[in-house]
């Protein structure tokens, strides 16, 4: 049976026109999501070609051209769209096209390794994706926000398509407006989504990017050979919404992802002869490791970033809490030493940074004043493995060591009280040391003994109350849930 494509006879002519049409009905700016992924390059292409044949006179619309970084994209693909985004915005230059080139990262507040490390955010799982709002989702929406801001509306163009994701293509299907090829965004005001390749097959886009040269000068055949060789042909489109799945089996995904058993991607990528990548599998490995039900008791606290010990409902089993500091020390340091095996062994040229100074400056704030590292573990951690000093802030005249934490840990110990908490109540007084206000001080050492101090052995013999007391933490269910909330309600929690 012969395969038609919605390109042949006059097709392609017809979506240029309609791209040409849309652009042409108002002033609002278009916003266009670039993956460098096959379907975000042909909808990019077509839309650029499509502007090319309108007089320039017409072409008074801004087109902003953005792409996503997550600060955790697999360095060959960072290296790859950079390069391809100064291409377009140089081409677009020449060829007078109104296309302007912009990279989306996320805050230093919300990057993965200041949450994973940080915070002790769990690696993420199919349960608990805390990385796709934080890292993808925020940054593309506060762009398209400061648009919104500057021209009152604008229009997203995206690289989705019906027969790749149902869901999508439901929700634009759901939120279409009547007569129009755009549909109103699902979360954000005054923005409107277009899909320009919404009834491409696979083989179309493919047919379309073979037969017609990139107008920035890429080579369409290098990108079918990095979809080649890679496991699957999937891609990590613009996120804008909870309706995108996961990029965990993606060619163009994180090389962090733990949403997926095995990362195939970067497992074919290393067979195809990138040997430097492969210290990152490990240390994906490493974090896929935590999440194995019976490994978490080792890396996990009992207790939820709260302080409290919260049990899956109607069991005795605690919900794993964060990361414990310790492990997170064990983190960075293993992060640190990947980093230097990566840099030396890296194409010449690439100078893959994995973690940046920002994010370590970041981390060890958390880490003083939310988690009790007396002993300043990050500068320690960045002198041993980089063996170099950072900007450091210096802390003022009332901050402790790790001396005083073993002066603590002395006096505590024969005292049956937990240093943790007398570290928890000096921190808040330090903290508000030398404020003229003081109110909140009581409120926030209230706070403190109403956390969970005792022991989880304590806290369960409690919990039993003279039954037979199993482990707890064996063979836990895989469960996580959001550690900035104090209870969930949907996964199923008790206090």
């Amino acid at each position: 049976m012969t395969k038609f494509s919605i390109l042949d006879n006059g097709g392609l002519e017809a979506r240029y026109q309609e791209i040409q049409d849309v652009y042409l009905s108002d002033n609002r700016p278009w916003v266009v999501g670039f993956s460098g992924g096959k379907d975000s390059t042909c909808t990019l292409q077509m839309v650029w070609q499509a502007l090319l044949r309108l007089p320039p006179e017409q072409r008074r619309k801004p087109v902003y051209v953005i792409s996503s970084d997550t600060l955790v994209e697999t360095p060959v693909i960072v290296r790859y769209i950079d390069i391809t985004l100064e291409r377009i915005a140089k081409a677009a230059a020449q060829q007078g096209l109104p296309i302007k080139t912009e990279k989306v990262t996320p805050t230093v507040d919300r990057s993965f390794w200041v949450n994973l490390i940080g915070r002790g955010y769990p690696a993420p799982s199919r349960r608990f994706r805390w990385c796709t709002e934080r890292l993808k989702i925020e940054p593309a929406n506060d762009f398209i926000r400061g648009r919104v801001t500057e021209f009152g509306e604008v229009v997203m163009v995206l690289g989705v398509r019906s027969a790749e994701s149902a869901t999508r293509a439901q929700v634009m299907s759901l939120h279409r407006i009547k007569g129009s090829p755009l549909s109103k965004h699902s979360s954000l005001l005054n923005a409107f989504v277009y899909g320009p390749i919404e009834a491409l097959t696979t083989d179309d886009v493919w047919t379309y990017l073979l037969q017609n040269p990139s107008p920035w000068g890429n080579n369409n055949r290098d990108l079918v050979a990095m979809y080649r060789n890679a496991a699957s042909a999937g891609e990590c489109p613009l996120v804008v919404d909870t309706t995108t799945p996961s990029c965990g089996n993606s060619r163009f995904g994180c090389w962090v992802c733990t949403v997926v058993v095995r990362d195939k991607s970067m497992e074919a990528m290393i067979d195809s002869g990138e040997d430097w990548l492969e210290p990152l599998l490990e240390f994906r490995d490493l974090l896929a490791e935590t999440q194995i039900p019976e490994n978490k008791k080792h890396y996990r606290d009992y207790r939820r970033r709260n302080g409290q010990v919260q049990f899956i409902k109607d069991t005795d089993k605690p919900v794993p809490g964060p990361y414990t500091l310790d492990f997170c020390r064990t983190l960075l340091h293993r992060l640190l030493e990947t980093q230097l095996r990566v840099q030396r062994d890296a194409p010449a040229g690439d100078e893959t940074l994995l973690v940046h100074d920002a994010e370590l400056h970041e981390i060890r704030r958390i880490w003083r004043a939310e988690r009790g590292d007396w002993a300043d573990s990050v500068p320690a951690i960045v002198r041993d493995v980089l063996g170099r000093e950072l900007d450091w802030v210096t802390e003022d005249s009332v901050s402790f060591n790790s001396d005083d934490g073993q002066l603590l840990d002395e006096v505590c110990a024969p005292r049956d009280v937990p240093t943790d908490l007398v570290v928890r109540l000096l921190d808040v007084e330090r903290a508000a040391h030398g404020l003229k206000r003081r109110h909140a001080v009581h409120t926030k050492i209230e706070d403190i003994f109403k956390q969970e101090w005792r022991s989880i052995d304590e806290v369960l013999a409690e919990r039993f109350k003279g039954r037979p007391l199993e482990s707890a933490f064996d063979d836990l269910e895989d469960i996580d849930e959001d550690p900035e909330l104090p209870f969930n309600e949907g996964v199923g929690v008790s206090a």
